[in-house]
């Protein structure tokens, strides 16, 4: 389980009012595993907002010294030195082969002081082998993050606040306050559309997450269990998740800046928890390698910042894909009569083998993951799937999600370039090898797949302001 030395919110905390499932994330972390049920709360950020704390079980690590911008700039594909005291800039470290570590988000708090969320591991590896003028501090579980992702999030924090925050723009940030209490706004969300953070010291979480809650509740919104969160939101939204969609190569990167990195990993299991003895399910089987992705795979090419003096790890590689990426992310819908063919295995009786259960409205598996805690040949669970053309593997589907808003059935796949084009008819193979594997229709479909205006692209000026 995760590793957390002190309780972070007790039972009787305003979180878990209305929780009817809970789940044991960690040693001394229960979180709420639903409230309403999956189809009720992932479906609000498309009608209304939902309420969130997910992302409290987040790697926190501060980057401080004289070099910490020299630092960030030598590990990560991106350039941070115009970063403002109100920017948030993306953080993506590559291996030397060019596939990603680690990708998050990095804040500016002070001076030579950066905020770094799910950039460690390896970042504080990266800093003691670096030889800068730079020291990192594990700061993870210190502090509350309430996320409000949907149409009427920014009238939700205005109502909250009673302040005006259409200023903050999005990949922003700037400091704010619920009656007494000091909190961070970003403009952040993982829905795709309009959305909101709230970050604060853990100490005002109840009173705060209280008020954010009575104003979402006025205008429509929905807590958000564990359940209805990975992937049921990043896979409509067009979000590859690196614990979800992929996952990252921490214990076979040891080359370069990397040299010793899955020795020192052995020293501290819960850093790389994740990516330790990980089950790989679907039909992509025990390929690791074709699993694995790059920032051009997921569309995030132009992070890459080549022009930048400092030579960060996975620069040579990717230089040469960026010539011309082989790969591209879309979204799949699946056929839905192929789907109801799958699940029928399982009502078929005990003369036939069924197939993999379909029905889940993920393929992430929590239980797994806390179940399989101790014991050596279960870890975490990674799934993939064969995507086929003419009877030719084209690329992997990933993240497979049965979507109650849109009643579709989504995942997002990495294919070869020549079949991006929306529309394009594909097979899947569902499966993991040894079990019975049958093809599915799929169709390459709009990306990202939500009608909600990109949060990147939302103008907030036509949103009631409070107090107008």
């Amino acid at each position: 389980m995760l590793e957390v030395h002190e309780p972070m919110f007790t039972l009787n905390s305003p979180l878990f009012e209305g929780a009817t499932l809970f789940f044991p994330f960690g040693d001394g972390l229960i979180v709420p595993y639903e409230f309403e049920g999956v189809q009720v709360e992932a479906a609000a950020a498309r009608t209304s907002a939902w309420i969130g704390t997910q992302l409290m079980i987040s790697p926190v690590h501060d980057v401080k010294g004289p070099d910490a911008i020299r630092f960030l700039n030598s590990v990560c594909v991106n350039d941070f030195t115009t970063m403002t005291d109100k920017g948030v800039r993306h953080g993506l470290i590559c291996n030397e082969r060019g596939q990603i570590m680690s990708e998050g988000v990095v804040i500016k708090l002070a001076v030579d002081h950066y905020r770094t969320y799910w950039l460690n591991p390896p970042l504080q590896y990266l800093i003691d082998t670096s030889g800068m003028d730079v020291v990192g501090e594990d700061v993870s579980f210190q502090e509350y993050f309430i996320q409000i992702d949907g149409e009427r999030s920014l009238e939700i924090l205005e109502r909250a606040t009673g302040q005006d925050l259409h200023d903050i723009g999005f990949a922003r940030h700037r400091l704010a306050k619920i009656g007494d209490k000091d909190m961070r706004v970003l403009r952040l969300g993982m829905a795709g559309g309009l959305g909101y953070e709230v970050h604060g010291p853990i100490k005002d979480f109840d009173e705060v997450y209280s008020k954010i809650w009575e104003a979402g509740k006025a205008l429509g919104a929905k807590k958000l269990g564990m359940h209805a969160y990975a992937g049921l939101n990043h896979t409509p939204g067009g979000l590859p998740n690196i614990l979800v969609h992929y996952p990252a190569p921490l214990f076979e990167s040891d080359e370069g800046r990397f040299s010793g990195l899955s020795e020192y990993l052995s020293t501290r299991p819960y850093e790389g928890i994740f990516q330790y003895n990980r089950r790989l399910r679907g039909s992509v089987g025990s390929d690791l390698n074709a699993r694995l992705v790059t920032p051009y795979d997921l569309g995030l090419g132009g992070l890459v910042n080549f022009a930048k003096s400092d030579n960060f790890p996975g620069r040579a590689a990717l230089k040469e894909l960026s010539e011309s990426p082989p790969r591209k992310i879309v979204t799949l819908e699946w056929n839905a009569e192929d789907v109801a063919a799958i699940y029928a295995t399982q009502l078929s009786g005990r003369e036939i083998e069924p197939c993999e259960n379909i029905a889940q409205p993920t393929d992430y598996s929590y239980q797994d993951f806390i179940l399989g805690q101790g014991q050596p040949d279960k870890g975490y669970t990674y799934r993939a799937d064969h995507v086929m053309s003419g009877g030719k593997m084209v690329g992997i589907s990933t993240g497979r999600v049965m979507d109650y808003h849109y009643r579709r059935m989504l995942s997002l796949a990495f294919i070869d370039a020549e079949h991006e084009i929306c529309g394009s008819e594909l097979n899947l193979l569902w499966g993991t090898p040894g079990t019975p594997q049958r093809e599915i229709r799929v169709k390459v479909s709009k990306f990202p797949f939500h009608d909600s205006v990109p949060n990147r692209l939302r103008d907030v000026s036509a949103i009631p302001r409070f107090g107008a």
